[in-house]
């Protein structure tokens, strides 16, 4: 029997939980649904309601806007035994935001793109909102993205830039070119810069954290208004996120060495 259709479906049902996941406390309507995963909305509608039925989305009556449900919520508990870092991680989030005033933040690489896991918000009262829990940004985008871009193999960034195109959505500064200059600068820093490419002013600054294979998984970020992002300041801010990046590789990456990029301070 042809298993195609069957992968089909699954890849389908995939991409709608996706972009609830991205639809934060606000919900989605099946139509947000149906443009964030470019499926035609009867579509999306039936694959929603059979969804609903087995509890992996919920439909509020009043405003009939669909969230993730509760049986993703147990599967997920199931599931962090095995890949849950986010215990390990919550310390250094804090300490960033503790130290610096910064909203803070911890993502997760899961395939071309990094998902927010974490945010602790320092006590400095302006905070940029590009970053949330559960926000999903492909990679070279944002600055945890593009911390963890910069590390993978020339081969994979290769790949990734000829099959994702960063431009339509993202704009001109994510052009191929573009973004390998910033490569380019995180390799030599240690640390990724976003200047303010998603929304103006809003700046933000990331370092990757490599697993026991020296790839990186995951990234540290701090992101706060243009004016806390001086040129002189952002050398210490670099330093800490390396610094907290580190740690937290040698955290859960036990009595292994293997790691790429600069050493942290």
């Amino acid at each position: 029997m042809d298993a195609t259709p069957a992968a089909h479906l699954v890849g389908r049902i995939g991409a709608v939980l996706r972009a609830l996941s991205t639809a934060n406390e606000a919900g989605a309507g099946t139509v947000e649904v149906a443009r964030a995963t470019s499926l035609p909305r009867p579509t999306v509608h039936r694959l929603l309601v059979s969804l609903a039925e087995e509890g992996f989305v919920d439909r509020d009556r009043r405003s009939g806007r669909w969230f993730l449900g509760p049986e993703l919520y147990l599967l997920g508990g199931a599931a962090g035994i095995r890949y849950d870092i986010t215990r390990h991680a919550r310390e250094s989030v804090r300490r960033l935001a503790a130290s610096t005033g910064e909203s803070a933040f911890f993502s997760a690489r899961r395939g071309d793109e990094t998902v927010c896991l974490l945010r602790e918000d320092g006590d400095f009262p302006i905070r940029s909102f590009v970053l949330h829990e559960g926000a999903r940004f492909p990679l070279g985008v944002v600055s945890a993205g593009l911390a963890v871009l910069s590390f993978l193999d020339d081969t994979e960034i290769d790949a990734h830039l000829e099959r994702r195109d960063l431009v339509d959505r993202w704009g001109p500064a994510h052009a191929p070119d573009a973004v390998r200059e910033r490569i380019a600068q995180t390799r030599i820093d240690g640390y990724a810069v976003n200047p303010g490419l998603v929304v103006e002013g809003s700046w933000g600054m990331a370092a990757a954290v490599f697993d026991h294979a020296g790839q990186p998984a995951w990234a540290l970020t701090l992101t706060g208004v243009e004016t806390r992002f001086r040129a002189e300041r952002r050398s210490e801010l670099g330093s800490l996120l390396l610094r907290e990046a580190h740690a937290l590789g040698r955290t859960v990456n036990p009595g292994t060495v293997a790691r790429r990029g600069p050493l942290a301070p």
